[in-house]
């Protein structure tokens, strides 16, 4: 498929009043269709995997074709270059998340690239670290307690970053590592209640939100299963 036949559906697809929803999500409205993740999955069904046709899909800073990218992208093809390239495009924090779970958990380096991003000072490519650590809990069944054991000493030197789409993100990968498996539940509880000592607003809603999930009853029958 060319990309103009692409870009055509998708702007056929518009909706003005999806762009104005997502606008209250906090999603960033420029170059933004209003095209749905689930009409978006259907269309790289159709698509399949093509890695030229998601690096020029996402040349166009389209929203809709820049998420539609990482879900056609070949992870096996993407080169540390193209994710340095599109983690400073990051704009918005959907595309951001989206990326890092159709695509960038995906490659060879998305733990080193996690451990670097978490040190950057933009806000996207901050946010990327954590998505990238979330999405990997989530994903990387293969993945050992100790890449996680990692992740959370960085949590919890990021925990006062006051940024709400750091935050966010840094709650967010504490929460799923914490329900990766017992072992490592245990471990982001304890991580949890030190960022709760922390002088920091960020870091005591970060740590309260992700205690209340983490020691649920829920979530400890669950992973005792």
């Amino acid at each position: 498929m060319k990309v103009e036949e692409v870009l055509d559906r998708l702007k056929s697809l518009s909706d003005a009043d999806a762009v104005a929803g997502m606008t209250r999500f906090g999603i960033n409205p420029n170059n933004t269709y209003g095209v749905s993740i689930p009409a978006l999955r259907k269309m790289a069904r159709e698509i399949g995997k093509d890695h030229d046709l998601a690096q020029e899909l996402w040349s166009y800073g389209i929203h809709e074709a820049r998420i539609l990218a990482s879900m056609i992208d070949d992870p096996r093809k993407v080169t540390e270059e193209q994710m340095e390239a599109w983690v400073s495009d990051f704009d918005s924090w959907d595309v951001c998340d989206q990326c890092c779970g159709n695509l960038f958990d995906k490659t060879d380096v998305a733990y080193r690239k996690a451990v670097e991003w978490s040190a950057r000072e933009e806000e996207f490519v901050k946010r990327a670290a954590f998505a990238l650590m979330a999405w990997r809990a989530f994903h990387v069944k293969q993945a050992g307690n100790e890449e996680f054991a990692r992740f959370l000493a960085i949590i919890k030197r990021e925990a006062t970053d006051g940024r709400n789409y750091v935050r966010k993100a840094v709650n967010w990968s504490l929460r799923q590592i914490g329900k990766r498996n017992l072992n490592l539940n245990g471990m982001a509880i304890a991580a949890a209640q030190e960022i709760r000592e922390i002088d920091s607003k960020a870091a005591r809603w970060i740590a309260s939100d992700a205690l209340r999930e983490l020691t649920s009853q829920e979530v400890r029958e669950r992973l005792s299963r």
